[in-house]
């Protein structure tokens, strides 16, 4: 329960001064903020989530990085690609709603660093819904991107917040004082779930590119996350908590620094976790950005209500689609000549039980993309920029896409034409079956796309056709189960010449 007297939400300015940050080696004006006092904690679940702006992955092991290093040995390390336009654009406006909401751009409206369109009423940031549902709480956040607070991304529903104004003061001695700050919040109060955001590392990208000076941004903020992580494990009463820490990105870079657009250095991101019930070691190909969110919910022990409408789920959960058990049967590239060798991507092996029926299928053409094939986000979205292949956002892992246009940029002779077979599923006794999952179609005329339902083997009929573009969106067809009906299968039918594409995922049958 909160302390008497202390307000449940307080927000803190800092003042200036000027001091000398030997981790930069740069003289900067400091901020001193007083530290704020939190409502004392209820929960041995406890969860920090440090936000790093505009980090690269890739360039993770040439920075001086020991923490986040030592995090990903004792922890799950999941990276991924974001959306581009017209979803949203790769900055941070978009990326951080997406981190503190747990659902996607085409929910949570924000597009740009506008933040024109938001939909923080209907999905709130995770601190904002703990504060809904979990009001005993204690609850902290600290940005120095203003933008964080002005909006509500960040901070709503937090009990103190410590908001800095980078962008005027500069970022290094303010993620110094979010740094001390936290610390000291960390070490000698009792918060429950803090949100931390440190905006240097973006900052420099932008400046210098993503050469020395980045790396050496990178191995402050690295300093200052070990510095949090030595002040967990100095509290007093660390043996009875148990603390879940996760580290964030909202965007990458361009080697040039820069960030905005499509490209696979803009889009990088990764989410890391260490804590209970998470394994350590892992490096899952099926987690997203939308997953921090979840991931504090699970580790406070909250099962989120249907009607949050979140797009993530809790990062140790690993995915049961069928085709993710074909990843280890992906290979590199042969037609696809822009796909960076070892890029390990695509294969037209299909998941046990299931079928692709080439009969029909024209001849030559790209060999990746000859019938239905089984292939991830890395190498897909690669092959033509801005085609809306990057929108193919709520797709995890590995999934299924019929792809005529990729397809047509070789010599070939005739249609394109395959279907995707799904092993029989038992339906004895039931009503009706429905089938669930994930789609990513667009629409061109010249093209068809069907699904198709067979009873005990019989003649195929058609459940649904698509004649308008679906963008990364859950499906749920219906069907009566006839009298007599023992099993069922579903079929995805695509054809095309030079068209677009047809992505499925997440397969799932229900009776009732």
């Amino acid at each position: 329960m909160p302390t008497p007297g202390i307000p449940r939400r307080t927000v803190l300015t800092a003042a200036t001064a000027t001091t000398a940050l030997a981790a930069t080696g740069l003289a900067a004006p400091a901020a001193h903020a007083a530290v704020p006092t939190l409502p004392h904690g209820t929960s041995a679940d406890k969860v920090l989530v440090v936000g790093m702006d505009g980090v690269r992955h890739d360039l993770i092991d040439a920075a001086n990085a020991p923490h986040l290093k030592a995090m990903r040995a004792a922890g799950t390390y999941g990276t991924s690609l974001l959306y581009a336009n017209p979803m949203a654009a790769t900055s941070s406006g978009p990326g951080w709603s997406t981190i503190s909401t747990g659902v996607w751009p085409d929910k949570h409206g924000v597009r740009d660093n506008s933040f024109t369109g938001r939909d923080y009423s209907r999905y709130p940031g995770f601190l904002a819904r703990l504060h809904q549902v979990r009001p005993e709480l204690s609850l902290f956040a600290a940005v120095d991107w203003k933008p964080l607070d002005t909006y509500g991304t960040v901070t709503a529903g937090a009990d103190a917040a410590l908001v800095l104004d980078g962008d005027r003061d500069g970022y290094v001695a303010h993620d110094e004082t979010i740094t001390a700050t936290t610390v000291s919040v960390l070490r000698d109060q009792n918060p429950d779930v803090a949100f931390v955001y440190l905006g240097n590392t973006d900052v420099v990208a932008h400046s210098y590119g993503t050469g020395k000076k980045y790396l050496d941004a990178l191995a402050v903020q690295d300093a200052q996350l070990g510095r949090m992580l030595a002040a967990i494990e100095a509290r007093p009463t660390r043996a009875a908590e148990r603390w879940t820490v996760v580290v964030c990105t909202d965007h990458g870079h361009v080697d040039a620094g820069g960030h905005g657009g499509s490209s696979i250095p803009e889009r990088m991101t990764f989410v890391l976790a260490t804590g209970p019930g998470i394994a350590a070691g892992a490096r899952p190909h099926d987690t997203r950005l939308v997953d921090v969110a979840a991931t504090v919910f699970h580790q406070l022990g909250i099962v989120p209500d249907p009607s949050w409408g979140l797009d993530g789920r809790p990062i140790q959960q690993r995915s049961s689609d069928p085709f993710d058990t074909v990843y280890g049967s992906l290979r590199d590239r042969v037609d696809e000549s822009g796909i960076p060798a070892g890029v390990l991507g695509f294969t037209h092996t299909p998941p046990t039980g299931w079928s692709v029926i080439n009969s029909a299928m024209g001849t030559g053409g790209v060999t990746e993309w000859r019938g239905w094939s089984f292939t991830t986000d890395d190498f897909w979205s690669r092959t033509h920029r801005d085609q809306w292949r990057e929108l193919n956002v709520r797709a995890r892992g590995v999934f299924a896409v019929a792809d005529s246009d990729e397809w047509d940029d070789r010599s070939n002779s005739g249609r394109f034409d395959s279907t995707l077979v799904t092993p029989a599923y038992s339906v004895s006794g039931k009503a009706r079956a429905t089938l669930r999952f994930t789609t990513h179609y667009r629409q061109e005329t010249g093209q068809t796309a069907r699904v198709l339902a067979s009873f005990n083997g019989g003649t195929p009929t058609v459940v649904r056709s698509y004649t308008s573009d679906v963008v990364a969106q859950p499906q749920a067809l219906t069907v009566d189960v006839p009298a007599g009906a023992s099993s069922v299968g579903f079929r995805f039918h695509y054809t095309g010449a030079n068209n677009w594409y047809w992505v499925v995922d997440g397969v799932e049958i229900h009776t009732s």
